[in-house]
């Protein structure tokens, strides 16, 4: 039963991150600002729910680009299901590199009940590298979002080699914020592999909230969950996951939710399905 979906609201970002992997050369064709009609979206998602009484549904207003440039769309959306937030039919939340939010949209976000994630990868040294000089200006947002909150916001941290040398000052960053912290395994040409992410996840959870999930992704610590119960919406079509948009659609973005039945074979889910498709160990 699917009660998981991310829907990437645009493919457009304001920084260019060198690590990441939605503007690598095998998906940058393959991001395409198709039509996509979110308020279907929606609609099939709460028809979804009311079918079969799910309560607490997940939805990532997440993907290829960055929520905030388009908050004006995102607003619509969030007030749209408003009700199935307030009654927590609905469990929102939205993940920004934290360049662009302002107190306003926390404080609408707080007042939808709407979680906000930010991406910073730690110590000032390795976030700066990877991810555009940006140190300064995230910690000033998730300090608004403390002061707006009365608590800090959870954090998405990416892990490839600069993080894995330094294992003990990344961890040592995000202790003082007592948040839960999702590691997210680098991947693509500089990426690691899952068993040093797995010796790096056993070394932060003896220190820190640790979120890894169920079947989920081998991307945060969990077993791919591909075509299991989550979905992810992008250029006008549904796939797998987000990590999966250069392979063939599983639906169109307007399918109500009962008719996506994703046909992929048997595999080991403690291993990436892309990544397995990828090295041809599995076919569709």
């Amino acid at each position: 039963m699917i009660d998981r979906a991310c829907i990437s609201i645009n493919n457009r970002c304001n920084l260019s991150c060198i690590y990441c992997h939605f503007r690598s050369q095998e998906k940058l064709e393959y991001l395409h600002d198709k039509d996509m009609n979110v308020y279907k979206i929606l609609d099939n998602i709460k028809l979804h729910i009311d079918k079969l009484n799910i309560q607490g549904f997940k939805l990532g207003f997440v993907g290829n680009g960055e929520p905030v440039l388009d908050f004006d769309a995102l607003k619509g959306y969030i007030v749209y299901i408003s009700d199935y937030l307030y009654n927590g039919k609905i469990k929102a939340y939205t993940i920004t590199n934290g360049t662009l939010v302002t107190k306003d949209h926390l404080e609408f976000f707080r007042n939808y009940n709407v979680d906000v994630g930010f991406s910073i990868d730690g110590i000032p040294e390795i976030h700066n590298k990877w991810r555009c000089n940006t140190h300064n200006i995230v910690i000033r947002a998730i300090n608004d979002y403390h002061l707006i909150n009365g608590c800090y916001p959870s954090m998405n941290c990416t892990v490839g080699a600069d993080v894995l040398a330094h294992y003990e000052e990344t961890i040592d960053f995000f202790v003082p914020f007592d948040s839960k912290i999702t590691f997210s395994r680098m991947i693509g040409e500089n990426g690691i592999t899952l068993s040093e992410f797995h010796q790096f996840i056993d070394k932060a959870k003896l220190r820190l909230k640790v979120r890894t999930g169920g079947y989920d992704c081998t991307m945060y610590g969990g077993k791919c969950g591909a075509g299991i119960n989550n979905i992810f919406y992008a250029n006008g079509c549904v796939y797998l996951c987000g990590n999966c948009v250069d392979l063939p659609p599983i639906a169109e973005y307007d399918t109500e939710l009962d008719a996506i039945k994703p046909d992929i074979p048997f595999f080991d889910r403690t291993n990436c399905y892309k990544e397995l498709y990828k090295n041809t160990a599995i076919k569709r």
